[in-house]
C-alpha cells in the first residue's frame, strides 16, 4: 500500500510539476504575446497618424494639381492672345518696315537740306552782322554830321534873324528848355526800351532753352520708348513675381490649415484619452491651469512634477505607479501663490489641484546605499532641474527598486521606503503584495507627453498659420502697390507716345515765339540806336548853344565856320551815297537770311518733325517694332510660364502616385496588423481557457496529493526492507489487486 501510495505521490508531483512549467511557459507566451499585441496597437495608432497626415497632403496635392491646371489655362488663353496680337504684328512688319525706309530716305535728304541750309546760315550771319555793323557806325557819322551842319545852318539863320546878343540868348536859352524836357523824354523812353530789350533776350534765351530740351526730347524718341516699354515690363516682371510669391503662399496656407486640422484632432484625441486617465477634477484643473497660462503669465508657477521630471524608459512604469496622482501635482515658489490658485479654482468652478509650495517641503534625505545588489533608489535615475529637487523628492525619495518581490518585502521592511518591482509590483513592509499586469498603452506619463507634444505642433501650426496670413496680407499690399506700378508705368508709356505730337505743336509755337521775340529784339534795338543818337545829338546841339550864348553876337558866320559848313555838306553827301549802298549789301543779305530762316523752320523742320512723328508715333515703325519686341518677350515669358507649370503638375502627379502608394503600403500594414491582432486575441482567449483549465487541474492535483500525503501519514512506520522489496511491483497490478480484495473478503 506504501509503494501504492509513493509512487501516486510522486505521480502527482510531477503532474503539478508539469502543470507549473506549462504555465510558465504559458506566461511567458501571455507577456510576449501581450507585448506584441501592444506594440501592434501602438504602429497602428501611429500608422493612423501617418495616414491622416498623408491623406492631408494627398488633399492639398490635388487642391494644387487643380489649381495647376487653372492657371495652365489661364496661361494658355494668355498665349493664344499674344500670338494672335504677334501675328498681327508681323503680318504688319513688311508693309512697316517698307514705309520705314522711304520714311528714312526721306528724312535723310531733309537733313541734308537743313544742314545745307544751316551751313548757309552760319555763313550768311557773320557777314549779315557785320554789314549791320557798319551800317551802324555809318548811320552815326551821318547822323553827327547832318547834326553839326543843321546846327550850323540854325547859328547861321539866328545870326540874321536877331538884332542884338540878348534876343539871341533869350532864344537859346528857351530852345535849351525846351531840348532839356525832350532830352528827359527821351531818356526815359530809352531806359524802357532798354529793360525790355533786356526781357527780350531774356526770353530769347529762355526759348531758345525749351526749344533745345524739346528738340532733344523728340530726337530720342525711339529710345525714350523702348526705355518706357523696358520700365512697364520690369514693373509687369515684379508683379508676376509678386503674384507667383502670393499663390505659393496661398498653397502654403492650405497645407499648414489642412495639417492644422489633423493636429488639432489628434490633440482632442490625445487629450480626451489623457482625460479617460485621471480623475474628472484633476483634468479639468489642469485644463484651467493651462487656460490661465494662456490668458497670462503666472508668476510663481513652474508646472506639474510630470513637466519638470524626465524618466528614463526602463523606470517608466515603477515611476508612474509610484507616484500615482501625485505626478500632476502643481510646484509653486510659495503658499501664497496655491492660495491665489486655488481661490481662483474655485471661484472658476475649474476643477482641482494639488499644490507643491517649495517654501513648505522638507523632504528627507535616508541615504539610502546605492551599491546594493537587489535595491536602487529611483531618484538618482531621474532628470531634473536642482531647482525643484525638494519637490522631487517629496514624490520619490522613498521609492526603490528591487529585481523580485521577496526582496521589496525585504528592504521595505530594513530601510522603511517604498519597494517596487521594474514591472511595477509593490510589496509593504508588512507583506502586502499589489501590482498585476499594468498595460502600457495606458501610461500616464506617455499620455501627458503625447498632449504636450500635441499641443506643441498644434500651436506651431497655428503660429504658422498666422504668419503666413500676416505674409499674405503684406504680399496682397506689395501686389497692389506693384499694380499701381504697372499702370503708372503704362500710363507713362501711352503719354510718352502721345505727347510727341502736341510737343511737336508745342516746338512750333515756341519756334514762331522764338523768331516774333528776335524780330521784336531787332526793332527795340533799332528803336534804342536811334534814341541814342537823338539823345547824343540833343546833347551837342545844347553844348553847341550854350558856347553860342558864352559867345559874341555876330551878324555872320566865322570863317572857320563857313569852312566847316562846306566840309560838312560835302561829307554828309558822301556818306549818304555810303549809307544807300550798304544798307542794300545789309538787305541783300537780309533777304538770304530770311529765306533761309523761313525755308528751315517753316517748311524743312516741319516736315522732318512730321517724318519724325510717323517713324516715332503710337503708329510709327519704332512704336510697332517696340509692340512688337513687348509681345515676343511676352510670349517667351508666358512659355516659361506654362512650362513651369508643366514641371510643377509633373512633380505634383509624382507626389500624389507616391502618397498613394504609400497610403495603400500603410492601408496593408494596418490589415496585417489588425489581422495579426485578431489571431493574438483569440490565441490569448485560447491560453487564457487553457491556463484556467490548468488552474483547475492544479487545485484538484493538490487536493489528491494531500490526500495521499494524508494516507502515508496513517501507514505509520514502515520496514527498512520496503524499496527493496516492492521495489519491482507493477503498481497498475497492485492497484487492480487492491480494488479487487474487498470483493473477494466479501
Amino acid at each position: 500500500m506504501w509503494t501504492m501510495k509513493s509512487r501516486e505521490e510522486a505521480d502527482l508531483e510531477e503532474r503539478i510539476e508539469n502543470i507549473d512549467m506549462l504555465e510558465n511557459q504559458g506566461r511567458e507566451m501571455r507577456e510576449n504575446n501581450e507585448a506584441i499585441f501592444v506594440q501592434n496597437e501602438a504602429d497602428m495608432s501611429q500608422i493612423e497618424t501617418e495616414v491622416n497626415k498623408q491623406r492631408g497632403d494627398l488633399e492639398v496635392l490635388q487642391e494644387d494639381r487643380v489649381q495647376y491646371e487653372n492657371d495652365r489655362k489661364s496661361a494658355t488663353l494668355e498665349k493664344a492672345k499674344i500670338e494672335l496680337e504677334l501675328k498681327a504684328l508681323q503680318d504688319g512688319q513688311s508693309s512697316a518696315q517698307q514705309a520705314k525706309r522711304s520714311r528714312d530716305t526721306q528724312i535723310k535728304s531733309i537733313q541734308q537740306q537743313i544742314r545745307t541750309r544751316e551751313a548757309e546760315l552760319k555763313r550768311i550771319l557773320p557777314q549779315y552782322t557785320a554789314k549791320q555793323e557798319e551800317e551802324e557806325a555809318v548811320r552815326s557819322q551821318l547822323l553827327e554830321a547832318e547834326g553839326q551842319r543843321k546846327r550850323l545852318e540854325e547859328k547861321q539863320g539866328r545870326t540874321a534873324f536877331y538884332s542884338n546878343k540878348r534876343q539871341r540868348d533869350d532864344a537859346l536859352r528857351a530852345q535849351i528848355e525846351e531840348a532839356n524836357g525832350d532830352l528827359s523824354r527821351r531818356k526815359a523812353v530809352l531806359m524802357t526800351t532798354n529793360e525790355e530789350i533786356t526781357e527780350l533776350q531774356s526770353d530769347i534765351k529762355r526759348l531758345e532753352g525749351e526749344i533745345a530740351e524739346l528738340r532733344s526730347t523728340i530726337e530720342s524718341e525711339g529710345d525714350a520708348g523702348v526705355s518706357l516699354a523696358a520700365k512697364v515690363e520690369k514693373a509687369k516682371d515684379a508683379q508676376k513675381a509678386l503674384y507667383d510669391e502670393q499663390t505659393s503662399l496661398f498653397r502654403e496656407q492650405n497645407r499648414v490649415t489642412t495639417q492644422l486640422s489633423n493636429a488639432q484632432d489628434e490633440l482632442r484625441k490625445a487629450e480626451g484619452f489623457f482625460s479617460r486617465l485621471l480623475d474628472h477634477g484633476t483634468s479639468r484643473g489642469l485644463e484651467s491651469l493651462r487656460r490661465y497660462q494662456r490668458d497670462g503669465a503666472l508668476p510663481g508657477v513652474h508646472g506639474t512634477i510630470a513637466d519638470l521630471l524626465q524618466v528614463p524608459e526602463a523606470y517608466r512604469t515603477v515611476a508612474e505607479n509610484a507616484a500615482e496622482g501625485a505626478l500632476f501635482n502643481v510646484v509653486v515658489d510659495d503658499d501664497n501663490v496655491s492660495s491665489k490658485l486655488i481661490d481662483r479654482l474655485i471661484k472658476d468652478k475649474g476643477g482641482r489641484l494639488t499644490f507643491i509650495p517649495l517654501n513648505r517641503i522638507h523632504a528627507p534625505d535616508l541615504n539610502l546605499p546605492t551599491n546594493k545588489g537587489d535595491m536602487q533608489p529611483l531618484l538618482p535615475k531621474l532628470r531634473y532641474d536642482d531647482r525643484y529637487d525638494a519637490a522631487i523628492r517629496h514624490v520619490f525619495a522613498k521609492i526603490v527598486v528591487c529585481p523580485t518581490l521577496d526582496a521589496c518585502k525585504s528592504n521595505a521592511k530594513q530601510f522603511n521606503v517604498r519597494a517596487y518591482t521594474p514591472d511595477g509590483d509593490n510589496a509593504s513592509r508588512k507583506g502586502q503584495y499589489r501590482g498585476g499586469f499594468h498595460d502600457p498603452t495606458k501610461s500616464k506619463i506617455n499620455a501627458y507627453q503625447k498632449v504636450i507634444e500635441c499641443r506643441t505642433q498644434f500651436e506651431e501650426l497655428q503660429q504658422r498659420k498666422n504668419d503666413i496670413a500676416a505674409e499674405v496680407d503684406e504680399k496682397r499690399q506689395q501686389l497692389t502697390a506693384a499694380q499701381s506700378e504697372v499702370r503708372r508705368r503704362e500710363h507713362e508709356k501711352n503719354k510718352g507716345e502721345n505727347s510727341y505730337g502736341p510737343m511737336r505743336e508745342e516746338l512750333r509755337v515756341k519756334q514762331k515765339a522764338l523768331q516774333d521775340s528776335r524780330d521784336d529784339l531787332t526793332r527795340k534795338q533799332r528803336t534804342a540806336s536811334d534814341l541814342q543818337s537823338a539823345i547824343n545829338q540833343l546833347g551837342a546841339q545844347q553844348s553847341d548853344w550854350e558856347a553860342e550864348i558864352a559867345s559874341d553876337f555876330k551878324k555872320a558866320l566865322s570863317q572857320d565856320e563857313e569852312q566847316m559848313l562846306v566840309t560838312l555838306t560835302s561829307t554828309v553827301q558822301d556818306l549818304r551815297r555810303q549809307n544807300a549802298r550798304i544798307k542794300e549789301e545789309r538787305a541783300t543779305l537780309q533777304t538770304q537770311k530770311v529765306e533761309a530762316e523761313l525755308d528751315l523752320n517753316e517748311n524743312l523742320q516741319p516736315e522732318l518733325d512730321n517724318l519724325l512723328a510717323q517713324q516715332g508715333g503710337a503708329g510709327g515703325s519704332n512704336s510697332q517694332s517696340t509692340r512688337l519686341k513687348g509681345c515676343e518677350r511676352a510670349l517667351e515669358a508666358v512659355n516659361r510660364t506654362i512650362a513651369d507649370i508643366d514641371q510643377q503638375i509633373q512633380e505634383t502627379d509624382a507626389q500624389i502616385e507616391e502618397i498613394q502608394t504609400q497610403l495603400g503600403e500603410l492601408e496593408q500594414s494596418r490589415a496585417e496588423k489588425e489581422a495579426s491582432n485578431r489571431q493574438l486575441a483569440k490565441a490569448m482567449e485560447k491560453q487564457e481557457q487553457q491556463m484556467s483549465k490548468k488552474d483547475t487541474d492544479r487545485s484538484r492535483f493538490t487536493d489528491q496529493l494531500a490526500d495521499v500525503k494524508r494516507d502515508i501519514r496513517n501507514l505509520g512506520t514502515l520496514p527498512e526492507d520496503v524499496n527493496r522489496k516492492y521495489s519491482r511491483w507493477d503498481t497498475t497490478k497492485v492497484w487492480v489487486l487492491c480494488r479487487c480484495l474487498p470483493q473477494a473478503l466479501t
